[in-house]
């Protein structure tokens, strides 16, 4: 097995070494994409800060066993933020509630210009609609910017798999947003 290069090696072996400039450089470095990778996958602000923080403790707890080579720290991490948000997810589906819950309505607003500030809430409300695996696919490739051999890594998936969950996720969004830009393509 070849060793694999790893920007944040030594950013860990510090953080394990207890240095405290260290674990500040790391929190400062990976708590942003552990906020967006939560926020994205439970659509959730405060559910997002706990997954984050979570995941942050655990990488501190983790840094001192540390072995470099085997994999990236980063890909590692993020496993361990996907795998706190799954973990929710999954608490969410066991509760059972009396009512469905309140959706907004999805239909476009009458004046255009508050339209555009809606985008964002209906591009996540529609993600949060798409399968998981697609969802997982589309916030690691276009959110948190991994290529698709590292999002196929991640996710324990052929490039090729990861490739039809991309193409799946999108053609779902471009159905579920159709209404905003008619005729638009992309997403």
């Amino acid at each position: 097995m070849a060793l694999i290069a790893d920007p944040d090696e030594e950013l860990v072996r510090r953080v394990g070494q207890g240095d405290p400039a260290a674990i500040q450089a790391m929190v400062a470095r990976k708590l942003p994409r552990m906020l967006a990778l939560a926020q994205r996958m439970l659509g959730d602000a405060a559910e997002a800060e706990d997954v984050a923080q979570d995941a942050m403790l655990r990488a501190w707890k983790q840094a001192p066993r540390w072995v470099p080579g085997q994999a990236r720290f980063d890909t590692w991490l993020h496993r361990v933020g996907l795998n706190l948000c799954y973990d929710r997810l999954r608490c969410r589906r066991e509760v059972s509630t009396e009512a469905p819950p309140d959706r907004p309505d999805d239909g476009p607003s009458p004046d255009r210009g508050l339209m555009a500030a809606d985008v964002g809430g209906r591009v996540n409300a529609a993600l949060a609609l798409l399968p998981e695996r697609q969802r997982e696919a589309l916030v690691l490739c276009h959110y948190q910017e991994l290529t698709n051999i590292e999002a196929a890594a991640l996710m324990e998936v052929s490039v090729d798999a990861l490739e039809s969950l991309l193409s799946r996720g999108r053609r779902a969004l471009r159905r579920a947003l159709a209404d905003i830009r008619p005729g638009a393509e992309g997403v």
